[in-house]
Order: C-alpha cells, then structure tokens, then sequence
C-alpha cells in the first residue's frame, strides 16, 4: 500500500470507546475524509490510535443518543440513509490490510446485523404480509443505491429490508436498521479493531485520549472479564478515598445484579453526574463476602503522567495513554525528575491501552537516540519506516520498563523497541499483543467514522506483536494476594534491578 496524501482534521461530537467498546457489531471511496494520519516522508505520523478497545481504561462519559426521527417507509430517503453503508463498503475494499474481501461474507453480516437490531425491537419479520401495492425488491434496491454489480447478491438483504417497511418497529427506526447491517457487515471480518464508531463513540475515545474531563469515579478499569473490574483508582478520586482496590469486580451498582450484565454497561451505569451518590457492590480477592462502597462521584480530570521522587533515589514515571498531550506531559516530568540525579528510572507501561502513533515516537525518542523505532507492514508486504527524533534527554538512565496484560499497543511498540535496543530490562508479564494500525476515516454528513485496519507494526528488530504480545526480561506476576496486600511485587523487582546495577 503506497502513501496517500492526507486531510487532516479533527471531529467534534462522537460514544463507546477506546475506551471500552460494547461488544457490537461493526462496520465503506466516495467523498470522505481521513482523520488523524498525515502521511510524511520523514517517518512521522500524526495521531493514528493503534487501539481500539483496551482491556483497562477509565470509566468514561455516556452520551446522550440522538433521538431518531420516525418516518414512514413511502417517505424514506434509501439513498441518503445507506450512504454510509455503501462509503464503509468501498473504504473496505480499499483500505482494509487483507485483501481480497468475502463480498458475500460481508453480505451476510448485513443481514446478521440487520436481524439482531430486528431481534432487540422484537419484530417478528418472518410474518410479514408485503402488500401487491409495495415496492418491490428490485427497486428498493435500486433507490437505495446498491452498486450495479451488486444486486443479486444482496437480494437476501433488500427482501428481509422490504419486510421492516410493512412492520411496527416498536419504537426502533430506520436509522437504527441501517446502523445495525454496517456494523453485521464490518463484523463479518471478524476483525474486532475494525468497527463503525457513531459520533458520540469516536468524541469519547478522543476524550479519554485527549484526558478530557468527565464526571464518575475516577477509576481505570478493565471490561474484558465477567464483571466491570477495577485496575486502579486515579490518584485524589473519590474511587481512592472510598479505599477501592485493583482487582475488585463490582458484581451489582445501586442494588442492581451485573451479573451477565455486559461490562461496558456496567460501566455506564457507573458513571453520573457530580455530587451524586453510587453504590458498589464489591467482591475483593482474599474476601469471603462481597461488601458495599458508598462513592459521591465528581469530576474527574484523566491524568497522563504520573510521577514521582522515590526516598530510594529512584524516578517512578507512569504514562497511562499516548494521546495529544502526552509527549509533552512527558518530557516536562522528566525534566524534573533528571534535574534530582535519580539512580535509574522506572517507566511504568502497565494498563495503558496505547494510542497515537507520533506520540509514541516522540515518547520512544526521549530514551533511544537514534535508528529505527518501529516498522509499518502492510498488507501487500511493503513497509514504512519510522526513525527516532532528536534531542532526547534520557538516553542514558538505566530504565526498567513495566509491562502485562494490560499493556497494549502503542505501549508495547514503546516497550518493544527499548527492549530490542536493550535500552531497558522489561520486567512484569506478557503483554496484550496488539500490533495492528487502525485508520479512522470520517463519513460524510456527520455519520460517524470507520475505524479501519491497514497494517501491522513491527519493532526495529522486526518483531511480530499482533497475537503474540512481548515477554518480559524478567517475569514477576501481580496475584491477587499481592492485590489484597496491597503490594506491588513488580515495582519492587524494578527497584532491585536498578540499585543493584
């Protein structure tokens, strides 16, 4: 795949997340604009989140849903309403890292995501009575601008689209159907980094990596298990005051059972406004009986950087996102903490979901003073190539790098590349292996973005991270005793490492 020339631009409104994506599905070369990369030939680029759902990031806002418009069948715009559809298909088959694409794999995820919208507004559609007077497939297919060449083999889809327009949607709408088959279609790759983001979902990703403000608890937590679980509380919340810990799975919220509750639900239901009053209901490793924590929510600012002086004379620096700020955030701690002569430094990667591409560069090049960092694979085998910035000013610190599961994408390409330069000992566990790039393109008239794979990263020593993840110099598991201890056995390992250099 050969650079493009690239629009940079920015959107303002958009809801689910880097933040933690609800499990949905997802969904494109017409008009449309490509968000966040700037192709240049200096191996730089411009804000490209490489994560699409991390398995520990803080609770997040919840956007209001726009409250669709009803409108009756005779008077539906199909054109304008599956514009979408047919951009996302198109930026597909342009796009997309593996090509050639099942068009009718892709087909039947339109129906499948057409159904399960059906199926939540429990329609029954398979009774439906098409009366002699209604348009007929052929041209409702037409109307709705499905390509020429693709016709017959969407008839399934337009002959179970025909049956909604003679049917009571119980409160659903036609937008809602159409959202519905681009999501079953983008999932029908079964790529779960690729998706369609509505508005609201791609304005909360850019928040959380932006550290925008938002009002909850002021917890990271993590939505990939059984229940919404706590990572950490951010430093001076309300989660922290209420004496929440890492590992705690919050098994009800005011009274209500999460159990089979989607996580990321769970997580919403969390979130409210300041001042307000949630309880959680907690079950805690190493205790017998869940309990209940009273927490006043507030807002919450989402830290960047955290760091520290510790009494032992080592720096502690911990980056929890690579978003717009954080190189700079970054660069003026470690000023600070240069400027005290620490014995080493430990920078701490854990439960950080990644983020933009330059700003991992730039956050890279503050250690590594030059030479590759990392590698652009696309899908045709070609590669780009991504060179350290000068004027770095800890390229000398003996480091140790703390990583796990929860270590995720930009940060492992960080980790990565310290590891291969041997510029840091990698201690911890293995990390999340997510080594894919995601290019978010703008649809036209405000109807979302699709976030879309197009390559793979590699670490300077062409190292594969996708599905593999990094293992640690040293491994030194985090256990839920040590949780319930209130111990961190890994910054305890790094230390050692450091003063024993």
């Amino acid at each position: 795949m050969k650079k493009k020339s690239i629009i940079f631009s920015v959107m303002a409104v958009l809801v689910v997340s880097v933040l933690c994506l609800v499990a949905v599905f997802a969904v494109a070369w017409g008009a449309y604009t490509i968000l966040d990369k700037q192709g240049v030939t200096t191996g730089e680029i411009q804000n490209i989140p490489l994560v699409d759902s991390p398995p520990a990031t803080p609770e997040s806002p919840a956007f209001e849903a726009i409250e669709p418009e009803t409108t009756d069948p005779a008077d539906l715009d199909l054109e304008a309403l599956f514009s979408p559809f047919w951009e996302s298909w198109d930026i597909l088959h342009d796009e997309y890292v593996e090509q050639p694409l099942d068009d009718e794999a892709l087909m039947q995820g339109a129906i499948e995501g057409l159904t399960f919208v059906l199926d939540e507004a429990d329609v029954d559609y398979s009774t439906v009575d098409i009366p002699a007077s209604a348009r007929s497939v052929d041209e409702i297919a037409k109307t709705a601008n499905t390509p020429r060449d693709l016709i017959d083999m969407f008839e399934p889809f337009w002959e179970l689209w025909q049956a909604t327009e003679h049917t009571d949607l119980n409160g659903f709408s036609y937008e809602d159907l159409e959202i519905g088959a681009l999501r079953g279609m983008v999932n029908s790759l079964g790529d779960p980094y690729t998706s369609y983001l509505d508005p609201g979902e791609y304005s909360e990703m850019l928040n959380y990596l932006n550290g925008a403000d938002y009002e909850g608890i002021g917890a990271w937590v993590d939505t990939s298990g059984e229940y919404l679980t706590i990572t950490s509380p951010m430093d001076s919340s309300p989660a922290e005051a209420a004496g929440l810990k890492p590992k705690d799975e919050v098994i009800a919220i005011d009274g209500k059972d999460m159990t089979d509750v989607d996580p990321e639900i769970a997580r919403q239901h969390v979130l409210g406004p300041a001042g307000s009053t949630v309880i959680l209901t907690i079950k805690r490793p190493g205790v017998d009986e869940p309990f209940d924590v009273e927490i006043v929510r507030a807002s919450i600012t989402t830290p960047i950087v955290i760091s520290e002086m510790r009494d032992d004379g080592i720096a502690y620096l911990r980056l929890t996102t690579f978003g717009s700020t954080s190189a700079a955030e970054m660069h003026s701690a470690l000023e600070e903490l240069l400027a005290q002569n620490p014995k080493g430094l430990v920078f701490d990667l854990r439960y950080n979901g990644g983020g933009y591409v330059d700003a991992a560069i730039a956050v890279m090049s503050e250690f590594v003073d030059d030479g590759v960092v990392l590698y652009q694979q696309y899908g045709d085998g070609s590669r780009d190539e991504y060179y350290a910035q000068p004027g770095g000013i800890a390229t000398d610190i003996p480091m140790v790098v703390l990583v796990n599961e929860a270590t995720v994408s930009a940060a492992e390409i960080t980790a990565g590349t310290l590891q291969d330069y041997e510029r840091a000992t990698l201690v911890g566990e293995t990390t999340f292996g997510k080594g894919l790039v995601q290019l978010p393109i703008e649809l036209p008239d405000n109807n979302g973005v699709l976030k879309v794979t197009i390559s793979y990263w590699l670490t300077p020593n062409e190292r594969l991270i996708q599905e593999i993840g990094l293992e640690p110099d040293v491994v030194v598991p985090f256990t839920e005793e040590d949780a319930a201890a209130d111990v961190d056995p890994q910054i305890e390992k790094a230390v050692e490492i450091l003063l024993g250099q």
